[in-house]
């Protein structure tokens, strides 16, 4: 399976942001963690993060066709960007949106994401192994 990864906001801040949230390991250790678990299950992954909306949704949109599903984490977008809500309607492959905390159980404001609905599932609050239920989620419905 062909999976696109896309990352928002300060993801690549992990290890220096709220270590007592997201823990000591950095956004280098997550993506390698990725690239090894797709490749011992036989999945090709595109990881790409950006602190900016407007990129993040230039990357889903020249690279979407390439690929059988999105897997985003869209960090402090989630609460209120209707573009990338917007973006994710307009693609026609399977989208699943991840979290590394328990968005749930922190402030108020994180416990809306706008684009939720615009996603087919949705995986949050176990770290690195959010995405990987993700992973393991949409080989099984794809």
């Amino acid at each position: 399976m062909r999976i696109l990864i896309v990352n928002g906001p300060n993801l690549n801040f992990l290890g220096k942001r709220e270590p007592e949230i997201y823990g000591n390991k950095s956004y280098d250790d997550l993506v390698n963690y990725l690239l090894d678990y797709a490749k011992n299950n036989n999945h090709y992954l595109e990881i790409y993060q950006s602190n900016h909306e407007g990129k993040i949704i230039d990357i889903i949109q020249e690279k979407y066709l390439n690929f059988d599903a999105l897997i985003i984490n869209p960090g402090a977008f989630t609460h209120y960007s209707y573009a990338i809500y917007d973006c994710l309607l307009s693609i026609n492959i399977k989208i699943i949106e991840v979290h590394l905390s328990n968005i749930y159980k922190r402030e108020d404001f994180r416990k809306v994401s706008v684009i939720k609905s615009a996603c087919e599932e949705q995986f949050y609050g176990k770290g690195f192994e959010s995405y990987v239920d993700a992973i393991k989620y949409l080989s099984k419905e794809v």
